[in-house]
C-alpha cells in the first residue's frame, strides 16, 4: 500500500532523528521505494522553505549587484540559478511508494562525533561494532550516508574513533590529525566511503 504524504511525514518524525544543517534546516535520512519498485538506499527528506527562501534572497542580491559575484553578473547569475534548479539529485514525494530507515545513516549521537579533517580535504574515522571488530570509514566532504558491509548495520555501532583507519588485518591504527599526507600503510586500509543521496522536499515536514 502506498504511503501518503502524511504517512511519510509521520514515519520520519517518529523513527528518524533529524540531522540539522545550518543552511537547509532539518534533514531526515531514510531509504525509499518508488512506485516502480526502484530502491533508493539514501534519501534526505526536508521542508523546502529554507532552500526556497535562500534562492529568493540570492537571486535578489545578484540582480541588484549586491553579491560577491557582481563583477560578472551575466554569467554568474546564470550559474547561480543553475546551482539551485539544475544540480543535485531530487525525487518527488508523489513518486514514493514507502519509506523505511536507512542502513547507511549513522545514529545521530554517533554522527555528531565525526569531527574535523584528518588530512587536508579528508576525514578518516573508525567505528567499533558490537562484536568488537572495527570498520574504517572516510569522506572528502559528505557526511550523511556511508557504505556498510552486508553483515553489519549502523545499529551495531558502539563507538566512533576519530582520525583512525583499519587495516585489512582488522588492526585499528591512529591517524594523527592535521598530518599533511596519509601514512604509507594506508594503502592496506579498508575504507568504507560516503554514499551519494537523493533529496525529497515535502511541505509540512
Amino acid at each position: 500500500m502506498k504511503q501518503e504524504k502524511k504517512d511519510i511525514i509521520a514515519f520520519l518524525k517518529e523513527n528518524v532523528a533529524p540531522l540539522n544543517d545550518v543552511t537547509l534546516g532539518a534533514g531526515y535520512r531514510a531509504s525509499a521505494y518508488l512506485l516502480d519498485g526502484t530502491y533508493l538506499p539514501c534519501v534526505i527528506f526536508r521542508n523546502p522553505r529554507a532552500i526556497v527562501n535562500l534562492a529568493i534572497k540570492r537571486f535578489k542580491e545578484e540582480m541588484v549587484g549586491g553579491s560577491i559575484f557582481s563583477r560578472k553578473p551575466k554569467s554568474n547569475y546564470y550559474n547561480l540559478v543553475k546551482g539551485f534548479v539544475a544540480t543535485g539529485n531530487c525525487v518527488n514525494e508523489y513518486d514514493i511508494q514507502r519509506v523505511e530507515k536507512s542502513r547507511h545513516a549513522f545514529p545521530i549521537d554517533f554522527q555528531m562525533q565525526i569531527k574535523g579533517e584528518t588530512t587536508m580535504g579528508w576525514t578518516g574515522f573508525s567505528a567499533k561494532m558490537k562484536d568488537g571488530k572495527y570498520l574504517g570509514f572516510g569522506t572528502n566532504f559528505r557526511w550523511e550516508f556511508f557504505q556498510m558491509p552486508d553483515e553489519y548495520s549502523v545499529d551495531d555501532i558502539t563507538e566512533i574513533i576519530n582520525h583512525s583507519y583499519v587495516l585489512k588485518s582488522g588492526e585499528l591504527v591512529s591517524h594523527r590529525e592535521t598530518q599533511m599526507t596519509r601514512p604509507e600503510n594506508y594503502a592496506e586500509a579498508v575504507v568504507h566511503r560516503e554514499m551519494p543521496f537523493f533529496e525529497c522536499f515535502i511541505d509540512d515536514l
